[in-house]
């Protein structure tokens, strides 16, 4: 899961248990809102009738104290302004047959569901009658009893809820978008940095990265930049390193050639010469048919040797690009292989784009690479077509490309693992020129491709 999301998911999270917290909050002080609204619907009546009180006592002090209130106007429109709406008061003593004065209660609030109208009562509780005395300083007053209506006490809290809910959702909504745009921003650069690591892994160590705002990310891109360095010139070194080894190889190459050529190609003569000198003379005496014959045989197995000993001198001397050129020597080493014998594949070379201008390590590399390629398909599977393609691709990419083809089968997975020497060699080769190598399954066998580049 990306980072984005996961941040974005803990933000919503978060955004959410807030919600719930605050709609708990708001269930919580709404209910109590409608005790408040007791109170102070409570305190207005009961200043009101206290001003009244000491008016008729004032002007009417005829009149015994205890009648003094209520009044027959009390119970008036202004007095019905005092009381909150879901909340009923009564003046005690109350006279006879005297009803509660109750604020407006029709269409207060939303009709709350039952879930709800049985859920907060029985954890937050009931409302409680709220008792305020006339005049404090005159018991004989009387007092002012309050009572909320329940019902509509329910229907206020959840339509208050709603609206809470409803401001909060859209502020929370707001919230989730503008940190999610903010976290995008804010993670944006990883991406050049992912963009630069895999280039990176592609080869190209030196990938400039832009400069960050942010120190964590200033000071990734820093250490990015500076692994990128030391693997170029880890890289180098390794590429300097496997060309002196390749250098120091075809050196002992040609040296070993030489004492091959003069010590046993010598002695291998002189062998055959004294094979010979023996066949001839044991022609006059009496045991010449034994004779003779070792002297045969030392022969064949003396010119067996020689033919092993070419083939191998011809692999250990200075290539022959060197000496004809890669279209030439190419050609030399195909016909040498189809001239070994008629039960050899067929081989076919296919050449394409101008050869001629090629030498140095680029021609070098390619003859043993097709060299290697070849033998390994001659040697080790049952092809009966091998082909060879040299391709060179002019332009921007100017690269030479070898390509050997055979329809032996065999795993290339198997073969790409492979730490045969033959293969290890040519991968060295490629590399140490700058190039790549891949192994891949043909239409029935295997393909071998090498990719080296002439810029270099």
């Amino acid at each position: 899961m990306r980072l984005v999301l996961q941040l974005v998911a803990r933000l919503l999270l978060i955004v959410a248990l807030c919600l719930t917290a605050a709609t708990v909050w708001a269930t919580f002080d709404a209910y109590r809102s409608v005790d408040r609204a007791t109170a102070a619907s409570a305190q207005r009546v009961a200043h009101a009738l206290e001003a009244l009180y000491w008016r008729e006592l004032l002007l009417r002090s005829s009149r015994m104290r205890e009648h003094l209130v209520p009044v027959p106007d009390w119970r008036t429109l202004e007095t019905m302004k005092l009381i909150a709406p879901g909340v009923c008061v009564q003046f005690q003593p109350a006279a006879a047959f005297e009803k509660p004065l109750c604020g407006q209660s029709q269409g207060i609030g939303q009709t709350p569901p039952r879930w709800f109208a049985s859920l907060v009562p029985t954890f937050l509780g009931s409302h409680a009658e709220v008792v305020r005395p006339v005049s404090p300083r005159a018991a004989a007053a009387g007092t002012v009893v309050a009572t909320p209506d329940q019902a509509a006490a329910i229907s206020l809290a959840w339509e208050y809820i709603l609206n809470v809910i409803d401001v909060a959702l859209l502020m929370s909504a707001a919230i989730a978008l503008l940190a999610s745009l903010a976290i995008a921003h804010a993670l944006a650069p990883a991406r050049s940095i992912v963009t630069a690591l895999q280039r990176m892994a592609r080869g190209q160590y030196r990938t400039p990265l832009p400069r960050f705002r942010s120190m964590e990310l200033a000071m990734i891109g820093n250490a990015v930049g500076e692994l990128g360095e030391r693997l170029e010139e880890a890289t180098e070194q390794r590429t300097a390193l496997t060309r002196r080894l390749l250098e120091i190889r075809d050196d002992e190459r040609r040296a070993l050639a030489r004492e091959l050529h003069d010590e046993f190609g010598q002695n291998l003569s002189a062998i055959l010469a004294f094979s010979s000198t023996i066949e001839t003379a044991s022609t006059k005496e009496a045991n010449a048919g034994g004779i003779a014959q070792d002297a045969r045989m030392i022969s064949q197995a003396t010119h067996r040797i020689m033919a092993s000993l070419r083939d191998t001198l011809k692999r250990l001397r200075n290539p022959l690009p060197d000496e004809l050129g890669l279209e030439a020597s190419l050609v030399n080493l195909v016909d040498s292989w189809r001239s070994q014998s008629a039960t050899q594949p067929t081989i076919q070379l296919d050449l394409k784009g101008n050869l001629a201008d090629i030498g140095g390590t680029a021609a070098t590399t390619a003859y043993r690479v097709a060299q290697e390629c070849l033998t390994n398909a001659l040697r080790h599977s049952a092809a009966r077509k091998i082909n060879l393609r040299i391709e060179r691709r002019a332009g921007e990419d100017d690269a030479l490309l070898i390509r050997v083809e055979d329809d032996g089968g065999g795993d290339a997975d198997r073969v790409a693992q492979s730490a045969g020497f033959g293969l290890t060699g040519i991968r060295e080769r490629v590399a140490a020129a700058g190039g790549s190598l891949s192994i891949a399954r043909a239409n029935r066998g295997l393909s071998v491709a090498a990719t080296i580049p002439l810029a270099a």
